[in-house]
């Protein structure tokens, strides 16, 4: 691959400061281009926290870098841009989520990853979209409260005998992808498996041929028979997607998949980062010991 001078920098950097660039799906084909690691937030994290990298530069959101701070308490972790943060995030504070609780004593909270580590140390466990069907049907108490996805709540529902309470927040970007959208390029594209993102609206998710994580689509793809899909999440995936299967065609449903967080990082806020070693995103170390339990009952739960 033929790298660009501010692509070579940044690779020149990572090695003088011993650092792993972890790039998210969503992330700009050109930074996931030369990331160490590409993936999924607490797919990234986890893997992070395996090497021998002592400074982590997350390419991501504000929560995303939060997370590796969880679990890789021993490195420095940078996010080139603290600015980009997550409308799905914010919807949800450690002191709303006490509020919700004392109205739903004994109900166990199920935290979606898409959150703040404070939150997180609000709750009971955590689970990714991924997991959440598994996370919730390994408890045992027949009610939970699923934060902070309106939708993943939903989708969760359909496939557990348990009483979900929502809570009513969304990502802003897939709540907002629609049936028309989706039929208008199933129409354009009528030989098209469409894959949609269990963020989605249930209406949205009724059209899907699978509903799939971003790392869920990544394999559903490679090994589909189908030449040609439809894509319903950020549109950052796609590169992905064409990189890993250059001989399948993929489709966005929506301009509007396109969420200007994650495009906010750029390469010279990666090398400023790194010459700078900073901006440092850390977690109190209270808080960080509340987070990391969840995070780890999520972890200890059985693979089907």
């Amino acid at each position: 691959m033929n790298l660009s001078p501010l692509q070579r920098e940044v690779r020149s950097w990572l090695e003088k400061r011993a650092a792993i660039l972890l790039a998210h799906n969503y992330q700009p084909g050109e930074i996931q281009d030369i990331a160490d690691l590409t993936g999924d937030s607490l797919g990234l994290s986890r893997a992070a926290s395996q090497t021998s990298a002592k400074v982590i530069v997350f390419c991501g959101v504000h929560f995303m870098a939060e997370t590796a701070a969880i679990l890789c308490p021993e490195k420095l972790v940078l996010l080139p841009r603290p600015d980009a943060g997550c409308f799905m995030a914010d919807t949800i504070t450690p002191e709303s989520l006490r509020q919700k609780k004392a109205t739903l004593p004994g109900v166990p909270v199920v935290m979606y990853v898409n959150s703040s580590a404070a939150v997180k140390a609000e709750s009971d466990i955590c689970c990714t979209s991924a997991n959440a069907v598994r996370v919730v049907n390994s408890l045992p108490q027949i009610q939970v409260l699923m934060a902070p996805d309106r939708n993943l709540a939903l989708y969760t529902q359909r496939h557990s005998s348990k009483k979900i309470h929502l809570w009513e927040g969304c990502c802003n970007i897939h709540d907002q992808l629609t049936v028309a959208e989706v039929l208008a390029c199933k129409a354009a594209h009528p030989e098209a498996s469409f894959i949609a993102h269990p963020e989605c609206r249930p209406e949205v998710l009724d059209l899907a041929d699978a509903v799939r994580s971003t790392s869920g689509m990544l394999t559903y793809v490679r090994h589909d028979d189908h030449q040609e899909f439809i894509i319903g999440t950020e549109k950052g995936l796609l590169h992905t997607l064409k990189r890993e299967n250059p001989q399948k065609h993929f489709y966005s449903p929506s301009e509007r998949l396109l969420c200007q967080d994650m495009k906010k990082i750029s390469l010279a806020d990666i090398v400023a980062s790194l010459q700078n070693l900073a901006p440092v995103v850390s977690v109190p170390p209270d808080i960080r010991q509340r987070a990391l339990l969840a995070v780890n009952r999520m972890m200890a739960v059985p693979r089907d």
